[in-house]
């Protein structure tokens, strides 16, 4: 979900530093991604129908940019 700005939710309220409860809720959301990435990835690689492996291949990119969105928010608290 964003808001009107086109920030993702997490970055709403932007207050410089993040804390370490919600530390911990991003790096369990990049593990989730990293694993969903992972797994498209798997049944890509074993669907033999291309509209399965197509549909498999965009749901892995998906997972990839959102986790690249989580890093790309942690990294900017640095």
């Amino acid at each position: 979900m964003q808001n009107n700005n086109n920030k993702p939710w997490f970055m709403e309220n932007d207050r410089g530093s993040i804390d370490t409860k919600d530390l911990g809720t991003v790096q369990d959301e990049m593990y989730a991604e990293a694993l969903a990435y992972k797994k498209c990835r798997v049944y890509e690689s074993r669907f033999q129908d291309q509209a399965l492996k197509s549909m498999a291949s965009t749901h892995a990119e998906h997972h990839r940019q959102h986790f690249e969105t989580l890093r790309n928010y942690l990294d900017s608290r640095n």
